[in-house]
């Protein structure tokens, strides 16, 4: 699953996280928290994680197919 790593970031900086932060509240570690950023990419089930560590929607997260 492709992710809108620049929308996490963002969302990130609104909420004063850091890496290490989000990992904490998503349940994922820092070290794949950095991964997925990098790649852009993750299984469904980690962006779930990801975007409950977030507040947000998965479908805020994702990018969106064309």
């Amino acid at each position: 699953m492709n992710i809108n790593t620049r929308r996490i970031e963002t969302l990130m900086a609104e909420m004063g996280l850091t890496k290490r932060n989000l990992s904490e509240r998503s349940g994922i570690s820092a070290q794949n928290v950095s991964t997925i950023i990098r790649r852009g990419t993750c299984e469904p089930r980690t962006a779930g994680k990801l975007a409950a560590g977030l507040g947000v929607p998965v479908a805020e997260i994702i990018e969106q197919e064309a």
